[in-house]
């Protein structure tokens, strides 16, 4: 294999540059010709397509986004969508395909897989939700901004004596709500995963108000459901000053951590070996620090587990 593109899709998460810059250096250092598609896989019907050297990639592994851009592209869910891009892409030359992004990236890659062209896929999304690996590109960084801004809001809970609920982003996955609210000691997590009742968190609230307590964080995923709601029933049942803060997307940008630069350089320049080696429709992980990988229709197959011990621990803990 001597030419391979590269593109990333989806929802950008920080570390997609430093797994960029990883599959162009690991790349070239195989003496292959690598190319970069801007806008997922939009770029592959409109042939938005160019070659990338070492320079290229240049000073972009500290910075947050995605230097290929990336967008929602309808058209490549048709099978002729999918055969143009193929098309567009034999063209060029382009034997191979690095997809860095979440599951719905995934199943493009396993769509392409399908019809014949060989395609990696890289794990890049801040909600953690993808399985066959324990560890996504850029949940560390954004989990980071959250427990920042978790710190700092409870800085006013404390002195004005409020509960605050603040509603964090994980699309269906509860991992940044869980590892948030564990590491910043709220008294509630809210997660898709697990069910809850208004009633035992109105309870845990009073509780801990009789016993002096004079302020809470309560911390809703955004799967469960709003937190401007929760924020309102809390206020209905018990009469406590609440506020709510919705984090947005502050939590996708910004330089991505040490641990999202290492994990993505590792990550990317995996997918590099397995095509050089000739290995394709895959998804590459990191299980117990070890790079590994898998079939990518399999990890689509199964479903996001949460760790249902942290969230026991969390529970104990917010007594």
């Amino acid at each position: 294999m001597k030419k391979i593109g590269v593109l990333t899709s989806g929802g950008d998460s920080p570390g997609m540059n430093a797994a960029i810059r990883a599959v162009v250096r690991k790349a070239i250092y195989h003496e292959m010709e690598v190319y970069g598609i801007q806008y997922g896989f939009a770029g592959l019907l409109s042939n938005d397509i160019e070659k990338l050297e070492i320079g290229d990639v240049g000073d972009i592994i500290h910075r947050g986004g995605t230097k290929l851009y990336t967008a929602r592209c309808e058209e490549f869910k048709t099978p002729e969508g999918r055969q143009k891009a193929v098309e567009n892409l034999n063209a060029v030359g382009i034997e191979g395909l690095i997809v860095i992004g979440g599951d719905g990236s995934f199943r493009g890659a396993e769509k392409l897989t399908e019809i014949g062209f060989p395609t990696i896929g890289v794990p890049g999304t801040i909600d953690n939700d993808i399985p066959g690996t324990d560890y996504t590109i850029g949940f560390d960084t954004a989990l980071n901004t959250v427990i920042n801004a978790i710190d700092k809001i409870r800085d006013t809970a404390t002195s004005h004596e409020r509960t605050y609920v603040i509603e964090v982003m994980g699309r269906n996955a509860g991992d940044l709500a869980l590892w948030s609210g564990l590491a910043d000691g709220a008294e509630t997590i809210l997660i898709p995963e697990e069910e809850y009742s208004m009633d035992d968190i109105i309870k845990r609230l009073r509780r801990g108000h009789e016993r002096g307590k004079k302020h809470s964080i309560i911390i809703v995923a955004e799967g469960v459901g709003s937190g401007p709601d929760v924020g309102q029933k809390i206020k209905e049942a018990t009469e406590l000053e609440t506020r709510v803060t919705v984090l947005g997307h502050i939590q996708r940008g910004g330089s991505p951590t040490g641990y999202d630069r290492v994990l993505a350089s590792r990550l990317g320049s995996n997918a590099v070996e397995l095509l050089l080696n000739g290995v394709a429709g895959c998804m590459v992980g990191i299980i117990n620090n070890k790079v590994v990988h898998r079939g990518i229709s399999e990890v689509l197959s199964e479903k996001h587990q949460i760790d249902k011990e942290m969230y026991r621990l969390s529970q104990e803990l917010s007594i």
